[in-house]
């Protein structure tokens, strides 16, 4: 059997080609984890594809393709997809769109992988193997990454040196916490998912590298189970970077413990300044931190931070704008983000927004986090759309990088490469995100499919 897996490519990458290049860039662990858990029966000949990073070839010598597909890259998956079975060959479309919206998945796929796909995935090829496939394979309801026999994802079928790196690494699944606009509890449920740390620290080894990435949502969300782990880290000699709510703040013990164990730089979901719009968010609890001490804390004890921000919550209006960049300067946030609020579908915030005929397009291929798909309550779309990008070119203007690294206290390589890297990101956003505003919408035939026809079976295989 010859399987090829594929991760579209997304907004950032569909016109000149791309707008960050290998320098900015770590291997995905999705296709080569999937590689791995091709049962060995099958003998399969096995290729993966990154879009992102080079083209797929026009033809592919294959008899299976699976996609890998997030809300930005749909489009473009189902583009490939349909072509793909038209010139007669099988396609799977997996990942977090497709189990947001698997009705509509499957209108461009021979079968759909709903949920998390360590045990629906291999019954999908066997079942394929054996001339008997299904049109849906669900998640398992006692699904767990704590199993004896877990395979390591397959980094080496990726050519070396086609990414900045190849040692990233997952702990952890999903997160406790229910922002209104995130994905995870409503895609996977608000139980965290958690792999052995023996299998964790053996993955790590194998890998053999000294710097890392970890990619899990919220690593210090079970208490115990970070301190399991970070313990465990600090004989590697590792230095690492990974993600953390801002609650780490109130955890002195484990905030050093972070520290010993190699962490070198923290995104944090800071989301806002604001006290109001962090109710909109439900994210609430980020009111209990002092963001610039705990960014002060941060850096005494060496670590960087990438804070986050988004724009266009309830209570944001146009001075939003400033007001953000003004804290991110002040604060000395090592690297910035800004996004514009999305709503991605079947979350919370869409269906609000829906329900007060707010989303504005259901062109999936703008649910990127940087275009305007809905209307704000308190500014236009074109005041949401020029904020945001004005924000980003302030915030990296060469006076405001030497300004935040300088009350960073960090002169390092990588930090100064991350931030030339996201000037020019900044500055040529104008080329990438080319809507015009007003958004238009759509054909109806994206918004259709986000709920089950009155005939749609409940389970298609049981």
């Amino acid at each position: 059997m010859k399987i090829a897996l594929i991760s579209p490519k997304g907004p950032l990458y569909r016109a000149r080609g791309g707008i960050f290049k290998k320098s900015l860039r770590y291997q995905p662990l999705t296709l080569t984890t999937l590689a791995a858990l091709v049962p060995p029966e099958l003998a399969a000949q096995i290729e993966v594809y990154d879009e992102s990073n080079a083209p797929i070839p026009e033809t592919l010598d294959a008899d299976l393709i699976g996609i890998t597909v997030i809300t930005g890259t749909a489009v473009r998956a189902y583009e490939l997809a349909d072509a793909w079975r038209a010139a007669g060959k099988s396609v799977v479309l997996g990942g977090p769109h497709v189990t947001l919206l698997p009705f509509e998945a499957a209108q461009h796929a021979d079968a759909v992988c709903v949920g998390y796909a360590e045990d629906s995935w291999p019954e999908l090829l066997c079942d394929f193997a054996a001339g008997r496939l299904k049109a849906r394979y669900d998640q398992a309801p006692d699904f767990s990454l704590d199993r004896p026999a877990m395979p390591f994802a397959r980094r080496e079928l990726f050519a070396s040196g086609q990414f900045l790196t190849s040692a990233v690494f997952e702990a952890t699944r999903s997160c406790v916490h229910d922002c209104e606009f995130c994905v995870a509890p409503t895609a996977w449920g608000r139980k965290q998912y958690q792999k052995p740390v023996d299998w964790v620290i053996e993955d790590i080894r194998r890998v053999g590298q000294k710097k890392l990435i970890f990619v899990d949502l919220n690593l210090i969300s079970d208490r115990e189970y970070a301190r399991e782990l970070f313990t465990r880290l600090i004989p590697l000699g590792v230095q690492w970077f990974g993600l953390s709510t801002v609650l780490l703040a109130h955890d002195r013990e484990l905030l050093e413990l972070v520290a010993r164990s190699g962490c070198r730089g923290l995104l944090l979901g800071l989301e806002t300044v604001s006290p109001d719009s962090l109710k909109d968010a439900k994210k609430k609890f980020n009111e209990s931190v002092d963001f610039k001490r705990f960014v002060g804390d941060l850096h005494h004890l060496g670590i960087a931070v990438q804070g986050c921000f988004v724009f266009g919550l309830d209570h944001d209006t146009p001075e939003v704008f400033d007001t953000t960049v003004e804290f991110a300067i002040d604060a000395g946030v090592d690297l910035p983000r800004f996004a514009v609020l999305t709503p991605f579908p079947g979350t919370p915030l869409y269906t609000r927004l829906e329900s007060e005929g707010r989303i504005l397009t259901r062109d999936w291929e703008q649910y990127d986090g940087q275009h305007v798909v809905f209307q704000p309550r308190a500014m236009s779309v074109q005041q949401l759309a020029e904020g945001h990008e004005r924000a980003w070119k302030q915030v990296y203007r060469w006076s405001a990088i030497a300004r935040r690294l300088w009350k960073a206290g960090n002169f390092q390589p990588l930090a100064l490469s991350a931030n030339l890297g996201y000037r020019f990101y900044a500055h040529n956003l104008h080329r990438y995100y080319t809507c015009d505003w007003p958004i238009h919408t759509l054909p109806p035939l994206f918004g259709a499919a986000a709920q089950p026809a009155p005939d749609a079976p409940k389970t298609v295989c049981g």
